[in-house]
């Protein structure tokens, strides 16, 4: 009873007694959207219950209370060991480059252009964020949401900005479950019925597989040359991509998949809760992050879309592409070259451009970590 009583006290008798409570709220918004919604369940709910953990009252799951006898809790623990180290995110990029099979971009090498077109909301959103105030490492911490890649939001934000890592997972997690509701109307503001309703060719081939092989031995060389910090990053993704195109590494590309994918995923998830601690969470820089999340997404489907469209200015009409497929350009893979497809053939039952869409949808997945990256390395030099 007494141990209530002093749980209770502690919340109820501070004058940011509410804190907490906004909290729970918080982390039962997340985990309504993940059962109810189905919005990233795998990691909106783990986020969600990692966050109503960690604001219990005298809770020893995060950072325990003083004088309560323990050194660090389990949550604390996960998160000095899997997120400080940079370990969970790259484990990630090790599942999705298992994942990933980049022969939609060898047939349509073109595609990778779109990749890179789709990065403009993560500098759009660096240059906005320094002018209402950040620093110029939290600015691209905040920008790197843009990239809609989770893992490369959270590897960043954890070595230029630890402190905001929380609202920076949350935005990033959180906007990536709403490509289906945020990328649809940026596409339709931006593109006419008849652009929309563009075909494409598509040619059936196959990529041979030494150039599969090569690929990404080859992408992780020249990251190491150019911007060697990157190293970490897409040298996780293209050892993932690999250990799938070899061949010979069946059972392990299957685990990475598929149990590796799973279990970090899960620790990652509420290894992120633990970061939501009321008194860092509940700032006006959390709202300022979620805001500016929005936009880099809403940036970066316009920089692939107009784009998409500037490119047609300068081809022949059989061969124009439809400019909703510069959308795919973003890291949400394959959500938004499936949403993309949809709406081809919403404006047109029969037109199937779901090759074309996957292929610049890998290229972003690529691209993100190509700028995630470039941010890494170039950051620090105008930082000083």
């Amino acid at each position: 009873m007494q141990d209530i009583f002093i749980g209770f006290t502690s919340v109820f008798g501070s004058p940011d007694w509410w804190q907490p409570l906004l909290m729970y709220l918080v982390g039962g918004v997340l985990i309504w959207l993940a059962i109810n919604k189905e919005y990233e369940p795998m990691l909106l709910l783990p986020i969600g219950f990692g966050a109503i953990l960690v604001n219990l009252p005298l809770s020893i799951a995060g950072t325990p209370p003083a004088g309560s006898g323990y050194e660090a809790g389990f949550l604390q623990i996960l998160y000095e060991m899997g997120i400080k180290t940079e370990l969970f995110p790259l484990l990630i990029f090790i599942a999705v480059g298992a994942m990933i099979d980049f022969g939609p971009l060898f047939k349509n090498p073109f595609m990778i252009f779109f990749g890179a077109a789709a990065q403009f909301g993560i500098f759009a959103t660096m240059i906005v964020a320094t002018l209402l105030g950040f620093s110029l490492k939290e600015a691209a911490s905040i920008g790197i949401i843009g990239a809609a890649d989770g893992p490369t939001s959270i590897f960043v934000a954890n070595i230029f900005a630890p402190e905001l890592l929380g609202p920076i997972s949350v935005a990033a997690y959180s906007y990536m479950s709403l490509v289906p509701l945020i990328q649809p109307p940026v596409i339709r503001a931006l593109t006419t019925r008849k652009e929309r309703r563009i075909h494409m060719v598509y040619h059936e081939s196959s990529a041979p597989k030494w150039l599969k092989v090569i690929f990404p031995i080859a992408v992780t060389m020249i990251a190491g040359f150019v911007a060697p910090i990157s190293v970490p990053l897409i040298g996780s993704l293209m050892f993932g991509n690999l250990i799938r195109e070899s061949g010979v590494l069946e059972r392990l590309s299957q685990a990475a998949q598929n149990e590796l994918a799973n279990l970090v995923t899960l620790l990652l998830g509420i290894t992120i809760g633990c970061s939501m601690v009321a008194a860092n969470f509940l700032t006006w820089k959390t709202l300022m992050i979620m805001g500016m999340g929005l936009v880099a997404f809403v940036f970066d489907t316009a920089g692939g879309i107009l784009f998409a469209k500037l490119v047609n200015l300068f081809l022949p009409k059989e061969r124009k592409v439809n400019p909703m497929i510069g959308a795919c350009g973003i890291s949400a893979f394959p959500m938004s070259g499936r949403i993309v497809q949809k709406m081809a053939n919403d404006e047109e039952k029969g037109n199937i451009i779901l090759m074309h869409a996957i292929g610049s949808n890998v290229s972003g997945q690529l691209g993100s970590v190509i700028a995630g990256g470039m941010v890494l390395a170039l950051v620090p030099l105008f930082a000083k």
